[in-house]
């Protein structure tokens, strides 16, 4: 039998066009609710935040108060963190709280965290469930980029003494407050976590069966101390949809959901793109002025003073210059090919760093290794050298030669550098994604001018 191609639906993607925005902010002018509920309604989530994006504070409260609590607090979860932050002060402590009420503790501690201290004092106070009051209580004492920090608090658990009858009405008690449920987990009296069970096992389990005779032993947790780099390796490692976060006794605390770990992965990313780049704050482009400049000039700064000294540097050898000029012409292919041999030596080892690709080979392997293939590089790239710039200065063989042997040096000089310093840097917990951007740039192009200004002084 052939299979069918003919689909019951196709979806086609939201396209937010200026007319249909005119539309939405003509009727939110004119309080036309029935319209802007109606096309609400036919909208996902993601598609309702796009069109948030392009209102303004006013439009924006107004439409998100007249949508349902749950796809308010849905929508709200779908900003950025920054625009999430500005957009929530055009609501009061008593609105928030309503949309807090509703969302998953995580969540809910996010939001709450991005508010000044008072202001999350009183929508905690606000709350009606009290149990989510006391979940954001609990999960708001951890280090946001910790196990505890990106747990939330709602999940299913069974007591292993139960029975799989008594475990189904449990579940169902429970799943009413836990939007995905990957897999139930198994405590004892203590709370201590002893394992899980599949949802597949309890439905197959013979009438009568026990929670002990059916649930896996086999489990991975996390400590809540957990970073959230290491959180992310055991979900990614173990290919997992969930896992649960315990306390140094062993006892459930929580769970860590997948989505979780990819906003967290995001937030990291972008932060290393920001590192290498050399901004030293988490910036988005609709920030003020001054924050965006202070972002910037620091390492901005630095590089004009590694300038400086490299300025300082060639006007010592300024005899040398005067006496063969061409030698100055050859300056910017030094510092360019440090630089970039730099950069891409410190990327490769950032990414080991950050996959921990390398993690088991020792140091002195990864080391003779980076050797060889700098050696390998730095041949290559002199021989070039010897020939370019033999074609630049015509038949000035001793020049092509100090420039041949200079890009040997700085090609030798720069990989190491930027093998060497991420490990540092990683090794002294400091983001090693900077080792990528202007620093290694900036020193590399010292030390090739020095490289190449001291073999001009020694061979010619």
């Amino acid at each position: 039998m052939e299979p069918t191609t003919n689909l019951p639906f196709e979806l086609t993607p939201f396209e937010l066009t200026k007319e249909y925005l005119e539309k939405i902010q003509s009727a939110i002018s004119q309080q036309d609710n029935d319209f802007i509920r109606t096309e609400m309604e036919e909208l996902y989530p993601a598609d309702i935040t796009n069109i948030l994006y392009e209102l303004n504070g006013e439009e924006s409260h107004y439409l998100v108060r007249l949508l349902d609590k749950k796809l308010g607090a849905e929508i709200i979860t779908n900003l950025d963190a920054d625009d999430r932050k500005k957009f929530l002060k055009n609501f009061t402590p008593q609105e928030i709280a309503e949309y807090v009420d509703v969302l998953d503790s995580d969540d809910a501690v996010d939001i709450l965290n991005e508010q000044p201290k008072e202001i999350s004092e009183d929508i905690v106070g606000l709350l009606k469930d009290r149990e989510q009051a006391r979940f954001v209580n609990d999960l708001m004492h951890y280090d946001e980029d910790s196990a505890g920090g990106l747990m939330q608090k709602e999940l299913v658990k069974i007591n292993i003494k139960q029975s799989v009858t008594e475990c189904v009405e449990e579940i169902r008690r429970q799943a009413e407050d836990v939007e995905n449920v990957y897999s139930v987990y198994v405590v004892d009296d203590d709370t201590i976590l002893k394992g899980r069970v599949s949802l597949k096992k309890i439905i197959l389990a013979k009438r009568g069966s026990k929670v002990a005779d059916i649930y896996d032993e086999d489990i991975v947790s996390v400590k809540t101390t957990a970073k959230g780099e290491e959180v992310a390796d055991v979900m990614q490692k173990y290919d997992l949809d969930a896992v649960p976060v315990v306390n140094i006794q062993g006892r459930l605390l929580g769970r860590i959901t997948i989505d979780d770990v990819v906003d967290f992965i995001t937030e990291q990313a972008q932060e290393d793109v920001q590192a290498m780049t050399g901004i030293s704050e988490d910036v988005e482009e609709d920030d003020s002025v001054w924050k965006l400049v202070r972002s910037r000039l620091p390492w901005l700064l630095g590089g004009m003073c590694g300038s400086f000294l490299a300025a300082k540097l060639i006007d010592n050898f300024d005899d040398s210059l005067q006496a063969v000029p061409a030698i100055a012409a050859f300056i910017p292919l030094i510092g360019s090919t440090g630089g970039n041999v730099g950069i891409q030596s410190s990327s490769i080892i950032v990414q080991s760093i950050a996959d921990k690709s390398g993690i088991d080979t020792p140091l002195g392997e990864r080391l003779l290794k980076v050797l060889k293939v700098a050696m390998l590089n730095a041949l290559i790239a002199g021989i070039f050298a010897f020939v370019g710039s033999l074609a630049v200065d015509g038949v000035n063989v001793s020049l092509s030669l100090t420039v041949s042997i200079s890009i040997f040096s700085v090609v030798m000089l720069a990989s190491f550098m930027g093998t060497i310093t991420p490990l540092v840097l990683n090794r002294f917990d400091i983001n090693p994604a900077m080792a990528s951007g202007p620093f290694i740039t900036t020193t590399n192009d010292l030390l090739g001018y020095g490289v190449y200004l001291l073999t001009v002084y020694i061979l010619m």
